[in-house]
C-alpha cells in the first residue's frame, strides 16, 4: 500500500465547507466584531451621549404628556405642546426674575468659596498636615480634566449650546410620536424577535417615566425646601443655594455631596451658628428625599443600588464626561430592565422545553 493511500488528508484554512472551519470563523467573526463594537464606542462617545440625552428628555416629555392625558382628553401633539410651553415658560420666568440676582449671588459665591478654601488650608497647616490651598485648587482641576474626552468635545460655549439645541430637537421629534420609532427598530429586527422587543422597550419606557418623575420630584423638593429653610435661617444666597441643590440633586450621591460642601461653606461664611444651621438644614432635606421621596417614587421603579449607582457615574464620567455622569442612572437602569427581561425569556424557554421533554 502507498503513502498516498494511507495518509489521510484534512481539510485546511482555505476549505470553508469544513465544520472545523465555519467554528472557527465565527469565532473570529465574534471577537472581531465586539473590537469594532467598542472602537465605534470611543470614536462616536459624543453623538452616543447626545442621543441617550435625548431618549431621556423624551421620556420626560413623554411622562408628562401621559400625565396631562388624565385630565385633558385631546390629541397628543396639543398635550406635548402645552408641556413644552409650560416649561419653557416657567424657565423665562425663573430667570427673568432672579437673574440679575444670582449673576451677583455667584460673583459673590465664587469669592466666599475661596476665602473659605485658604481659611481650610490654613487651618490644616496649623494641625501640621502639609496641604495648601494650591493643592485643593491643583485637586479640583485634576478632577475636572480626568472626567474624559467628551468634555473637552463640548467643553465649550458653543459647544454645549449646540448640544443641548440637538438634544432637545430630537427629543421632540421622538416624542411627538414615539410608537413610529419604536416600530422602525423592530422592523430591523427577525419577527420572532419583534413581540420581545416591544416588551422590553416598554418596560424601559415605564422604567424611565418613574425614574425622571421621581427626579423631578426630589429635585424641586430639595430646592424649593432649602431656599426656604435657608432664608428663613438667614444664610446668605439662600436663592442661588437652593437652585444649585435642586439642580445637582439629578445627580444622586455625587450631587448631594456637593451642594452640601457649598452650603456648608457658605453657611460658615457668616458665622460658626449659622454653618450649623445651614448643615443641619443639608441633613433634613437629604433625609426627606433619601428616606421619603426615592423609595415612594423611583425606587419602586429601579431598585438601583446606592454603590451601584455611584460605581456607574465614576465609570461613565471617566468615559463620556459630565453628560455620562448625568445619564450613568438612566443608562444603569436601562441595562437592568434589558437584563430582567432577558432572564425571564431564557426562564420561559427552558420551562417550555422541560414541558416538552416531559410529555414526549
Amino acid at each position: 500500500m502507498s503513502d498516498r493511500q494511507v495518509h489521510i488528508e484534512e481539510p485546511g484554512p482555505s476549505e470553508y465547507r469544513s465544520p472545523l472551519v465555519q467554528h472557527e470563523m465565527k469565532r473570529a467573526g465574534v471577537w472581531i466584531a465586539m473590537g469594532i463594537a467598542v472602537a465605534l464606542v470611543v470614536l462616536l462617545a459624543q453623538p452616543i451621549m447626545l442621543i441617550m440625552g435625548a431618549l431621556v428628555l423624551t421620556t420626560m416629555m413623554d411622562g408628562g404628556t401621559r400625565l396631562l392625558g388624565r385630565v385633558l382628553p385631546i390629541a397628543r401633539g396639543w398635550r406635548l405642546a402645552i408641556v413644552l410651553i409650560a416649561a419653557l415658560a416657567f424657565l423665562i420666568y425663573t430667570f427673568y426674575l432672579t437673574g440679575s440676582s444670582l449673576a451677583a449671588q455667584a460673583q459673590a459665591m465664587r469669592a466666599i468659596i475661596e476665602t473659605q478654601v485658604t481659611r481650610i488650608g490654613g487651618w490644616m497647616h496649623q494641625m501640621g498636615i502639609s496641604t495648601s490651598p494650591e493643592d485643593f485648587k491643583s485637586l479640583a482641576s485634576q478632577a475636572m480634566s480626568s472626567l474624559g474626552r467628551v468634555t473637552a468635545a463640548v467643553g465649550t460655549a458653543v459647544g454645549a449650546i449646540t448640544g443641548g439645541v440637538m438634544m432637545l430637537v430630537l427629543a421632540i421629534f421622538i416624542a411627538v410620536e414615539p410608537k413610529l420609532y419604536e416600530r422602525g427598530v423592530a422592523w430591523m429586527l427577525p419577527m420572532d424577535r419583534r413581540a420581545h422587543f416591544y416588551r422590553i422597550a416598554d418596560r424601559m419606557g415605564w422604567t424611565l417615566r418613574r425614574l425622571m418623575f421621581g427626579r423631578l420630584i426630589g429635585m424641586a423638593v430639595e430646592g424649593v425646601g432649602t431656599w426656604l429653610l435657608l432664608w428663613a435661617g438667614g444664610v446668605p444666597m439662600a436663592g442661588l443655594l437652593g437652585i444649585l441643590t435642586g439642580l445637582f440633586a439629578f445627580l444622586p450621591n455625587i450631587g448631594s455631596i456637593i451642594s452640601g460642601v457649598l452650603i456648608v461653606l457658605v453657611g460658615f461664611s457668616a458665622g460658626v451658628n449659622v454653618g450649623l444651621y445651614a448643615f443641619g438644614v443639608y441633613m433634613v432635606v437629604q433625609i426627606i428625599d433619601g428616606y421619603l421621596i426615592v423609595p415612594m417614587v423611583a425606587k419602586r421603579a429601579t431598585d438601583l443600588a446606592p454603590a451601584l449607582v455611584l460605581a456607574a457615574q465614576i465609570l461613565f464620567g471617566a468615559l463620556f464626561g459630565i453628560m455620562g455622569l448625568f445619564l450613568a442612572d438612566p443608562i444603569v437602569a436601562m441595562i437592568k430592565v434589558y437584563l430582567e427581561e432577558r432572564s425571564k425569556t431564557l426562564e420561559a424557554d427552558r420551562a417550555d422545553a422541560a414541558m416538552l421533554q416531559a410529555a414526549s
